[in-house]
């Protein structure tokens, strides 16, 4: 039985808070009995609240409706009872104004032992992955009384699915993930005892006036450390306040470990942090400020870091921040280590861990860099590394104290460390002819790489079947808005059959720029680019796509700055929807079983998470809907795969491939386009469509398992529900010497 609404597969703005369809049927309204729902719903808004009423002589109320969850791709596969005498159904997608698109809804009729299996299957699949979680989330359901309250369990089923949508504060993470038990600390002792190398490691802490009682939490933190083998060295500069002497001292005299260097002059941060490098006997040097804390576990991880990957030679933590009254708050998790990244932002900040070797091979720290000092210090470093040697350990080991006139209250406080990071990072780019200019925000930063006067030809590939007001505006923004010059378009014939179609190709064929080629077959993504790479003739070949609309002339031009260096492989644009908001910034994998849209849906303006949706970055993939690589890195990894992903992941799985092949992707923010997603090819709205579409997800979860599980360029904290980088509902569980994480799903 399918009920529809007039425009069947279609996209709808609702303009209130109350959008719904009166429901229209093939036959008849639906028979009492139970009913098997298939649909594909999309909602732009975030919300999530699916409804249908029902109307048996009573009109519409809230007691006679049917709450309908969907998984994060909008796939909704549910059980449903209706009672006899139904008269009229009404179908409300969202509980918001908004965008939203939707697919035609399936019922399909089931007998009552079908509906007992599919409800049952459900739920046990549900009680599995919430196993180890707090029993108050079962809510009394258990798999011992599943099947004798099954209408129940189900319910519960339903709703955790809802919820599972929805973020948590940070507080409510740290009590679940990063707070320690007793056993916890006991394990960890335990566990020190077993690690095959205690390296010592060196804390530089450099220090001037510093607030009483911050400077004396920031020493019993240290003193504090579970992990015993460290010596802080630190380098008083001259302080004016006679108590900060006094306070040194007291500590120095309790603890030997405490290394101290009163300097006679003032020389500010660098010249201090020097002589504090002077005093360092350990194997790793941490560097830490006057007033921040580190937990208790924090060297302890570090050194079973270094325990597990000896040649490291750089180790950083994820870090929050903690105010006067000792709250936490403004978590950064990080990704692993990001160059593009790195190069937009100090991204390994705190807790930041060395090889003492390396440091001074460096030469340490520099005079007239002051305020990003750390940062000209870890950019000279990784020049004389490479990234296998530089490690990341997700978990908050720093704690930024937030008050008056600390960096960790606002980038603002010290603008000259800005101008120090900018001067750092242009000396480091260049040897290669990059110039650096401000980022969008304080603290960020936007290199520009070359393109060489000759510049070389990049061969655009635009797929299309009719849709020729569609394809009209991507191909004239192309040929009046791009600045840069040496570029061809490809327009490929996917079997268009409107006499409209002809007669624009046609005309476009006559610009020396254009050529439009053939491909009569089936549509088939994958098939249809590498048969028209083959008739490329650019050193660069971008996939784009027809719903592509250029917003800024030197689109272009950015990406094949980043598509000419010899590192790189794919290159992806920042695309917004035509409403101005995020449709594309990098993709995430596992987020919804195999990938999602960093930032999806956030206004074109906004920094995004730590500025991750404005700054130039490595992500594991980027979307092909306008993506760049060199024609030699397409054919070293041979092509899309027309085989097993025909519409769907495919330019997850090439990025992917790209990747294994030793090219870093990147995500380039200032390479902006509209993506009119969704015009010239409908969602995976019909039952022959999503068969097609699982299959490609079973693909990808074969294929790159265990890539989909963590993501390089995310974060096991985070999300794989949502795409805009809140916090993972999820507990994480692990020993506290354990890496990767363990994930318990809920």
């Amino acid at each position: 039985m399918l009920a529809d609404n007039e425009s069947g597969d279609t996209e709808f703005d609702a303009t209130d808070s109350d959008p719904q369809f009166d429901l229209r049927f093939s036959e008849h309204p639906p028979r009492g009995g139970w009913y098997y729902l298939e649909a594909a719903l999309t909602r732009h808004s975030g919300n999530r609240t699916a409804k249908i009423y029902i109307d048996v002589g009573n009109g519409y109320n809230e007691t006679d409706c049917i709450f309908v969850p969907s998984n994060l791709r909008g796939s909704i596969r549910e059980v449903l009872y209706f009672p006899k005498g139904i008269q009229r159904l009404r179908w409300d997608p969202m509980e918001t104004s908004g965008r939203f698109s939707q697919s035609a809804l399936i019922f399909h009729r089931i007998t009552g032992i079908e509906s007992y299996c599919r409800r049952a299957w459900r739920v046990f699949e549900d009680l599995w992955r919430v196993r180890k979680q707090p029993a108050k989330m079962r809510r009394g359901v258990h798999f011992g009384n599943a099947l004798l309250n099954l209408s129940k369990a189900y319910e519960w089923s339903a709703n955790l699915r809802y919820k599972r949508s929805d973020g948590i504060d940070y507080d409510t993470f740290v009590n679940r993930n990063d707070t320690l038990s007793s056993s916890d600390y006991r394990e960890i002792e335990a566990h020190i005892q077993k690690l095959a190398h205690r390296p010592l490691i060196s804390i530089v802490m450099p220090v001037y006036n510093p607030p009483e009682d911050f400077f004396c939490q920031a020493l019993d933190s240290i003193i504090g450390q579970y992990y015993q083998n460290w010596e802080l060295c630190l380098a008083d500069d001259a302080s004016t306040n006679p108590k900060v002497r006094e306070i040194i001292e007291a500590y120095a005299r309790k603890d030997s470990r405490i290394k101290v260097v009163f300097r006679v002059a003032n020389g500010h941060i660098s010249a201090a942090s020097n002589s504090a490098l002077e005093l360092v006997a350990g194997d790793f040097t941490a560097l830490m400020d006057q007033d921040d804390l580190l937990p208790s576990h924090a060297l302890y991880h570090v050194a079973v870091e270094i325990n597990r990957y000896p040649n490291a030679k750089i180790i950083y933590s994820d870090e929050d921040k903690i105010d006067e009254f000792g709250n936490r708050m403004d978590p950064y998790f990080k990704s692993n280590w990001n160059a593009d990244l790195f190069l937009s932002q100090n991204m390994i900040s705190h807790l930041g861990v060395y090889s003492t070797g390396l440091v001074r091979d460096a030469g340490g720290f520099r005079l007239g860099f002051e305020g990003s000092q750390d940062y000209d210090l870890a950019l000279r470093c990784i020049k004389r590394i490479n990234g296998s040697e530089i490690r990341h350990i997700p978990r908050v080991l720093y704690h930024w104290r937030i008050h008056a006139g600390s960096t960790a209250a606002s980038h603002g406080e010290k603008n000259y460390a800005h101008k120090a990071g900018l001067m750092a990072l242009q000396e480091h780019v260049a040897a290669i002819g990059a110039s650096v200019v401000d980022g969008p925000d304080p603290g960020t930063y936007r290199v520009v790489y070359p393109v060489p006067k000759a510049e070389p030809l990049v061969s655009l590939i635009i797929p299309t079947r009719d849709m020729i007001d569609v394809l009209r505006v991507c191909i004239e923004s192309i040929l009046r808005k791009t600045t840069y010059k040496n570029f061809e378009i490809i327009v490929v014939d996917n079997q268009s059959s409107t006499v409209a179609a002809a007669k624009y190709f046609a005309e476009i064929a006559r610009n020396k720029r254009v050529r439009v080629i053939k491909f009569d077959a089936p549509f088939n993504y994958s098939a249809i680019n590498n048969f028209a790479v083959r008739h490329t003739q650019g050193e660069i070949v971008g996939l784009v796509n027809n719903d592509i609309e250029v917003i800024e002339g030197n689109w272009l031009t950015e990406m094949v700055g980043h598509a000419l260096r010899p590192e790189v492989g794919c290159v992806g644009a920042k695309l917004l929807y035509a409403d101005g908001r995020i449709q594309h910034a990098g993709v995430v994998l596992g987020i919804g079983g195999v990938a999602g849209h960093a930032h999806k849906f956030f206004p074109s303006d906004v920094p995004g998470y730590f500025g991750r949706a404005s700054l130039n970055q490595n992500y594991s993939a980027v979307t092909a809907a306008c993506l760049l690589v060199r024609r030699s890195i397409y054919d070293q990894v041979a092509g899309l795969d027309e085989e097993s992903l025909t519409v769907a992941f495919n330019d997850v799985d090439f990025c992917l491939k790209v990747g294994s092949a030793g090219y870093r992707n990147v995500y380039s923010a200032y390479a902006r386009l509209y993506h009119h997603e969704s015009i010239s090819r409908g969602g995976e709205t019909t039952p022959e469509k999503q068969r097609r579409f699982m299959a490609e997800v079973n693909c990808m979860k074969d294929r790159w398992s265990a890539l989909l599980d963590v993501d390089h360029y995310y974060n096991p904290n985070l999300s794989l529900t949502h795409e805009d980088f809140s916090l993972a509902t999820h507990v994480i569980k692990s020993p506290h010497h354990g890496y990767p994480l363990k994930i318990v799903n809920s």
